[in-house]
């Protein structure tokens, strides 16, 4: 069964657009879900081109999300992990067959997420279609054989999630590297700080020698002095 439909924007990850949600309070984390699918649109903003056009990501043991992104648009549901994979791609061909109904420059300008509620309602009804999956309809559509249907890369969602930790991680080093280091009013100087640093501590080093050699020196002569 398909229980939660999300239609988001790629060039920015805007969530524009959710079907009826069909996971129960009691028994699903549906808020955890719903972020899930919001992350994984996230992602493919951020991957733009190079984002696979469709995959299947496993949640859990009992939940996977389907997507498939066609002409800017992502088109995210999360089906039970038994329900048949093609009826899955026939359910989101469906969605992205009559969003294309739809003005393109009326998508653009949707500014806050969930505000295209016109598509709310097509959602259910195409939904609907695919409850029952021995109905005629989708018996034919199991039956079918496509191509497409089979190049379907599947990834967990935990290694998404460990790729985009790896990946903030490398870009916090990356600018911590390049940002500019801020310059000691002291010195004035980025050289002369520089220089500083390195021979300051030699500095110490040294002038601590010398006074331990002529406080020495001074106790020794004093004690030659107290002899004599």
């Amino acid at each position: 069964m398909v229980k939660m439909t999300v239609v988001g924007r790629v060039s920015d990850g805007l969530p524009i657009a959710q079907g009826p949600r069909y996971v129960s309070e009691e028994d699903d984390n549906i808020s955890s879900y719903m972020q899930q699918a919001e992350f994984i649109l996230e992602e493919i903003s951020r991957s733009g081109s190079l984002a696979p056009s469709k995959m299947i990501i496993p949640v859990d043991d009992n939940h996977c999300f389907h997507y498939m992104v066609e002409s800017g648009v992502c088109f995210i549901a999360l089906c039970d992990h038994s329900y048949p994979r093609k009826l899955a791609s026939y359910y989101l061909e469906d969605l992205v067959k009559e969003f294309e109904k739809f003005d393109k420059s009326l998508i653009n300008k949707i500014t806050k997420p969930y505000s295209f509620v016109r598509f709310d309602g097509i959602i259910g009804n195409i939904r609907r279609q695919y409850i029952d999956t021995r109905t005629q309809s989708n018996l034919s559509k199991l039956n079918a054989h496509r191509q497409q249907d089979l190049d379907v890369i599947t990834q967990a969602l935990s290694t998404i999630l460990e790729r985009r930790q790896q990946l903030d991680t490398l870009e916090k080093l990356e600018k911590a590297i390049a940002a500019p280091r801020t310059v000691s009013p002291i010195w004035c100087s980025r050289f002369l700080e520089e220089i500083a640093l390195k021979w300051t501590p030699i500095a110490t080093i040294a002038l601590v020698g010398v006074v331990l050699f002529w406080s020495r020196l001074l106790l020794t002569d004093g004690f030659t002095v107290l002899t004599f």
